[in-house]
């Protein structure tokens, strides 16, 4: 213990190599991490599918020079991923503390934040590059550094005007990278100060080559046509897609446990208790079901029932068929957005139903699902949504 508080025995301890740390430690902890973080990309190559953008980014890696950026798009779709593997090329593990500055939803961003920390930051001097000997061959160290703010969208009217002024005024030693979903929740001001890049949803080709990947290096057999639902489930989300990925394979016993030290069949024994296929879990193979039970996809038969209720019948009797198959789906736990999303795709390619009449069902879909996302009760909504395209499809309105 005394040697804990020792600074001095504590770096000669470091010296001579008698650490407590093992190689193995840091195996362990690789092998334990999630597969998002694990195969997150390390350099911008790495990165899938956002090729304009990794061009022009490359581009500037060689010239050492960077603009603002602007970084918007869907969830999943590499942004932070592209500004960390960015920046790891620019300045390298050395430098990386001293020079890149992350801040993220969770963190406090309002208008305090910017002047103080953000604005702190900003207006440092910035610390020598290393000189070990090809440490500049590998990195270039721009003289500037880097200040990352995730999800920009969340932050105040106040902070982001604030931050205006914070990027004129040290833009000679540092760059801002501003990521976020929805580009219209940035002031004008700022973002006309950016580069702007659209990172778009993965199309299935690199998605489906980044997952049979991953699979491949972690040893999950794949049933054919899993790919496929997992990007459909995903919609275009790879990290969404890769999670739901590893909680398959850990369903069917396909990773290791950690607990018993065994292999695939400590996971085995879990996956019968789950209620999972007694073939899947035997050959550790993700099937299409096991996908659609972990992404919480509605049955195709709970989808019909419900599409039979709402069919124009004499009476009054169509209210009470659609309330008890609405009842039964909310009991049964089903996501109001998932019957949304999945009704919304029945309905559409239904051939029966003439143009005229999917036009109008189209907006009630549009304004039920504004209501879910502002919170408002699943039962009612759902409820309201069946029988108002009850009443499109009877003509009634």
């Amino acid at each position: 213990m005394s040697n804990f508080f020792d600074l001095k025995a504590r770096k000669a301890a470091a010296a001579n190599g008698t650490s407590t740390s093992k190689p193995e430690d840091t195996k362990q902890s690789t092998r334990r991490q999630p597969w998002v973080e694990k195969y997150r990309p390390k350099t911008l190559s790495d990165v899938t599918a956002q090729d304009h953008t990794v061009n022009v980014l490359q581009r500037t890696l060689q010239a050492s020079n960077l603009p603002h950026m602007l970084f918007y798009g869907p969830p999943g779709t590499g942004k932070t991923s592209t500004i960390l593997a960015l920046a790891k090329e620019l300045y390298g593990p050395e430098m990386m503390k001293a020079r890149v500055l992350e801040l993220n939803a969770s963190d406090e961003r309002g208008i305090s934040i910017v002047r103080e920390k953000v604005k702190d930051f900003a207006r440092m001097q910035l610390t020598n590059a290393p000189t070990t000997a090809g440490y500049k061959d590998r990195h270039p160290c721009p003289p500037f550094k880097i200040i990352i703010l995730d999800e920009a969208d969340s932050m105040t009217q106040d902070a982001q005007s604030a931050l205006r002024r914070t990027m004129e005024t040290y833009s000679k030693i540092t760059r801002f990278c501003l990521i976020c979903n929805y580009v219209t929740r940035i002031i004008d001001p700022l973002a006309s100060r950016c580069s702007k890049f659209r990172f778009k949803s993965l199309d299935q080709g690199n998605a489906k080559k980044r997952i049979e990947e991953i699979a491949a290096k972690e040893g999950v057999a794949l049933e054919e046509g899993v790919v496929e639902v997992l990007i459909k489930c995903a919609e275009g989300d790879l990290r969404k897609a890769i999670t739901y990925l590893q909680s398959a394979a850990r369903l069917v016993g396909a990773i290791e446990n950690d607990d018993t030290g065994g292999g695939g069949g400590g996971g085995g024994e879990k996956a019968d208790k789950m209620d999972v296929d007694e073939d899947a879990a035997g050959s550790n193979k993700v099937t299409i079901k096991i996908i659609e039970d972990i992404a919480g996809v509605i049955p195709d038969a709970t989808i019909e029932k419900l599409r039979g209720a709402m069919q124009p019948s004499s009476g009054g009797a169509a209210y009470a068929g659609v309330s008890k198959v609405v009842e039964n789906m909310v009991a049964d736990g089903w996501s109001a957005g998932q019957v949304t999303t999945q009704l919304y795709h029945a309905v559409l390619q239904d051939e029966t139903i003439p143009d005229a009449a999917k036009n109008k069902i189209t907006l009630v879909f549009s304004e039920v699902d504004k209501r879910l996302v502002d919170g408002a009760d699943e039962h009612l909504s759902i409820l309201d949504l069946t029988l108002r395209i009850s009443n499109i499809l009877a003509g009634k309105s």
